[in-house]
């Protein structure tokens, strides 16, 4: 016989991922509550949920506080949450400058970390080697076996494609061939995206403070090239999902003379803000009279400038530095602006975009030259990463528990 319609387990599951969706959103919340949001009958909640409580997927926390004097008379309020120490999840990020292997809580709290600072010159195999060699090392210092993890998330920057053998047709990437490297030794369920993606989707699932309102957000992530994501009710937005790099060709300065080797317009952010385009900026300008403090530290010799010495003249004020940099900071304004007006987000979170690694006075310049171009209210809209650097493995994290756990309703298949 033909069968049409939701089966049981099917509507089963998505309810159970209803619920937790509210769970992540809000917080502590009460089965009346869920019941109010799913538009269930409260017996149907306390079905579902007391399934999860027994398979130690959610908890119940405690009764709801009043904040008025006098509590209202009736059956009361227990909250209920989600039970974060329920499965924990492996995170492994890969991109321009670091392998970060880590492992954490369904809420993103760090439990321990392994990262490989790394360049242009690593190779595959290296790269491989050290997340295997973490991967067993982080379970077995936390005497965890594989009942206990969730899953392994793999976040990838798009510019480590090419490097670890992902083919990208239709701005869809094939992971296959590095997914079976890893299937080789671990049967745990595997998750691979882009950790731009899973980067965004970090800032808004481990937010310690929950806020049910904060539902779209544009995530900006700077490094050799700059990538995108915008959400819609807190998920990606299909077409910036794997295009995360079509920054790139935005035009942010069309009356310079400077014409893109890649895309050959005038002044697209490529070749305007990427850290390549600092650098060839600056080898104009390079000489002892216009650079002098970055001269001398080079010793006259360009190849050998480093970021530390851009660093320490653009501190110093060596003056074509300065100005190259601070003209840098205003197109970047413009693009953030730019996004803004076309994405309508709550709130954009810049990622890397800091000259001085977690330093707030980067952040301020950026902020007031979006003041200055857009507005007090656009630059009120800015707000810095909460990944730390040494914990960029939650970018995998996050992908694996919004796959594993989340869209699946905690089911364990």
């Amino acid at each position: 016989m033909e069968q049409h319609g939701i089966s049981k387990l099917d509507l089963k599951r998505r309810n159970r991922m209803q619920v937790l969706k509210i769970l992540k959103q809000r917080g502590p919340t009460s089965r009346i509550d869920i019941a109010g949001t799913l538009e269930l009958t409260r017996a149907a909640v306390t079905i579902i949920t007391n399934e999860m409580i027994e398979q130690g997927i959610i908890q119940e926390i405690g009764e709801y506080k009043h904040i008025t004097e006098k509590a209202p008379r009736g059956r009361k309020k227990i909250l209920i949450d989600i039970n974060h120490h329920y499965k924990f999840v492996i995170g492994v990020t890969i991109e321009e400058d670091i392998v970060s292997v880590g492992l954490s809580t369904l809420s993103g709290a760090v439990l321990d970390k392994r990262n490989l600072s790394i360049d242009h010159t690593i190779e595959y195999n290296a790269i491989v080697d050290f997340i295997k060699k973490s991967i067993k090392e982080v379970l077995a210092d936390n005497c965890l076996d594989k009942t206990s993890i969730l899953g392994i998330g793999f976040g990838v920057f798009p510019t480590m494609y090419e490097k670890l053998g992902i083919e990208v047709v239709d701005n869809v990437p094939n992971y296959s061939r590095v997914k079976s490297v890893i299937r080789g030794y671990t049967d745990l369920p595997l998750v691979f995206d882009n950790s731009v993606k899973g980067t965004a989707m970090a800032n808004i699932d481990f937010l310690k403070t929950k806020d049910p309102n904060r539902q779209n957000i544009a995530f900006l992530q700077y490094g050799n090239t700059v990538n995108f994501v915008v959400t819609n009710l807190n998920e990606p937005i299909f077409s910036y999902d794997n295009r995360t790099n079509f920054v790139d060709k935005m035009i942010i300065d069309p009356t310079t003379k400077r014409v893109c080797d890649v895309c050959g317009r005038r002044g697209c952010v490529e070749s305007e803000i990427t850290p390549a385009a600092t650098f060839a900026k600056l080898k104009e300008v390079y000489s002892p009279d216009a650079t002098p403090i970055l001269y001398e530290a080079s010793k006259g010799r360009f190849n050998a400038v480093t970021k530390e010495m851009l660093i320490n003249a653009y501190e110093k004020e060596d003056p074509a530095v300065k100005a190259t940099i601070d003209r840098e900071v205003r197109l970047t304004a413009v693009l953030i602006n730019n996004l803004y007006f076309s994405t309508n987000p709550q709130k954009i979170v810049l990622h890397h975009f800091n000259i001085r690694n977690g330093n707030d006075k980067d952040f301020t310049l950026i902020r007031e030259a979006v003041s200055e171009i857009g507005g007090p209210k656009v630059a009120s809209k800015i707000e810095t990463s909460i990944i730390e650097e040494k914990h960029r493995f939650l970018s995998g994290c996050a992908l694996a528990i919004r796959e594993l756990f989340f869209n699946k309703g905690g089911f364990d298949s």
